[in-house]
């Protein structure tokens, strides 16, 4: 382990003070105006294509996926790479049928559509359920992940960087809200894109003892072919994590659609935009980064199973990667990566403060003023963090891959997302009843294929339970004719013009089934 010189810690202090200072100047407002609830959760609506492109990436690509894909590309290598290249897709989808639906609505989170589709308990349950999965599973994944990194490169106790991280994230987010997170993630993506590029330029030329990057890539090939397998085998070693064929056509389907489409910490930036076409535009500008963070974070990886075969726990390959780096230049690489972890923790407080403060506290405080409401965020926000450094040692202290630990527990949970919201836009007779039966289902039904079979991968559980739910939550809506029409009454609201006939809801739930049963059959 190498200590960071003088001047990478010189560089890493103004890149701080640098990110504190632009997010107070961003975060400014004119004399005589006071933030209210839409300047501080949703950027008061202004966000162009570019800030929102750039925030999607800064918030997705954090430590979790720095460190933890890294991690991944080193133990099986570029196969982790399905969930970057998928997501591009995805994004093109959620801009095209999702985007449009959630800004004619104009709402603040992704439970308020909940009720204006089905009703108040839909959307205190699933309120509920992600504040506990963001500051239990998601904020403390990126401190632990983010510490870790700060301590293999900088020998820093692992509490001391977790205390670091999360005040330095409080530090340029607290005052501004989702503006000062969007505009100082320009700089963040910056830093990670360049940071990483550079990183993975100087592996390979590690690996071709300076005779290139060019010769570096084709001794990797020489030496690791095994790690460039994109679907796995049945008697590979992580075939639990990515098995085979379902990674195209199973369950990362829904594990990408749920978390960029429906995740209130990532579609919170498209919310925020000045109008459907500029969200539309961030979309397909994030989606084109997507594309390139294969190379930023799984190739270096692989190479650090070449240049480090025994390291353990596989979670620091990408730090000790930065530790090799020469003087300066670390201090440039270390600044991308903090980059991305304070990034991402700043847009995570920011959206659990939004679901607190406009889903559950403002329905039992309806008589407060909006700057009130805005002083509440900044209190959760602070708590939030305050609970996320309690716990993140106990709960993830002695796991070896992160990112598996993440998509294994929320993979519990997805499928009855998505589901609820697929369900919800595209099919009107869909009833709060049934949504929550998809919900619960979705727990119930994950744990007993856990239990029941345990040797079934993650993937094809997910799968499975989400054509499960799907059933679920069409009998019980069939069924449940006493709120059915009290729905239909005020539908209009969640659907969007090609989603109102009856013939395209016959078609759209044929599909579905005929998809199902494919699926079911195939496995």
């Amino acid at each position: 382990m190498q200590q960071l010189s003088t001047l990478d810690v010189s560089i890493f202090i103004i890149y701080v003070l640098g990110l504190i200072t632009i997010a107070y100047f961003v975060s400014r407002e004119k004399v005589g105006h006071q933030k209210d609830a839409s300047d501080y959760f949703l950027a008061g609506n202004s966000l162009p294509w570019w800030a929102i492109g750039a925030s999607l990436i800064a918030a997705n690509i954090s430590a979790e996926q720095i460190i933890g894909m890294s991690g991944s590309g080193y133990a099986m290598g570029l196969a982790i790479a399905s969930y970057e290249w998928m997501a591009a897709i995805t994004l093109i989808l959620v801009g095209k049928y999702f985007l449009p639906i959630f800004l004619k609505n104009k709402i603040f989170t992704m439970p308020q559509f909940l009720e204006q589709r089905f009703d108040h308990n839909v959307r205190m349950v699933m309120a509920f359920f992600w504040l506990g999965v963001y500051i239990l599973v998601n904020l403390t994944a990126i401190l632990w992940l983010g510490a870790l990194a700060i301590n293999t490169v900088t020998g820093v106790d692992i509490t001391v960087a977790m205390a670091f991280l999360g005040l330095f994230s409080l530090a340029y987010s607290l005052y501004g809200g989702l503006k000062a997170v969007a505009y100082t993630d320009i700089i963040q993506v910056v830093l990670l894109v360049f940071g990483g590029l550079f990183l993975c330029y100087t592996t390979l030329n590690m690996i071709s003892n300076d005779n290139g990057v060019i010769e570096g890539f084709g001794l990797l090939l020489a030496q690791a072919p095994q790690k460039f397998d994109m679907i796995l085998n049945p008697e590979h070693e992580h075939y639990m994590s990515l098995p085979g064929l379902s990674v195209l056509f199973g369950g990362m389907w829904i594990m990408n659609i749920s978390y960029w489409g429906f995740n209130q910490y990532i579609i919170q930036r498209a919310l925020a935009a000045k109008s459907l076409g500029e969200a539309q535009k961030g979309i397909v500008f994030a989606a084109f980064l997507k594309v390139l963070m294969p190379v930023i974070v799984v190739l270096p990886g692989i190479a650090a199973y070449v240049l480090m075969p025994d390291l353990d726990p596989a979670d620091k390959a990408y730090p000790m990667l930065m530790s090799l780096m020469p003087s300066g230049i670390k201090g440039l690489v270390f600044a991308a990566l903090v980059a991305a972890i304070v990034s991402s923790l700043g847009s995570m407080t920011n959206s659990i403060s939004t679901i607190f403060t406009m889903d559950i506290y403002s329905h039992y405080r309806k008589d407060k003023s909006q700057q009130h409401y805005v002083k509440v965020g900044r209190y959760v926000s602070l708590l939030a963090m305050l609970i996320a450094l309690l716990t993140t040692k106990p709960l993830l202290g002695e796991l070896d891959q992160a990112f598996q630990y993440i998509q294994e527990f929320t993979g519990f949970f997805t499928p009855g997302i998505v589901v609820i919201f697929v369900m919800g836009m595209f099919w009107k007779r869909t009833t709060a009843k049934g949504a929550l039966t998809a919900a619960l289902g979705s727990a119930v039904l994950s744990l007993a294929f856990k239990l029941g079979l345990p040797t079934l991968p993650f993937m094809d559980r997910v799968g499975l339970v989400f054509i499960a739910c799907l059933v679920l939550a069409a009998v019980v809506s069939h069924f449940d004719k006493s709120s059915a029409d009290a729905q239909n009454q005020s539908v209009d609201i969640a659907t969007v013009e090609f989603a109102t006939s009856r013939s395209y809801n016959v078609s759209a739930m044929a599909v579905i089934l005929i998809v199902g049963a494919f699926y079911v059959c195939w496995w």
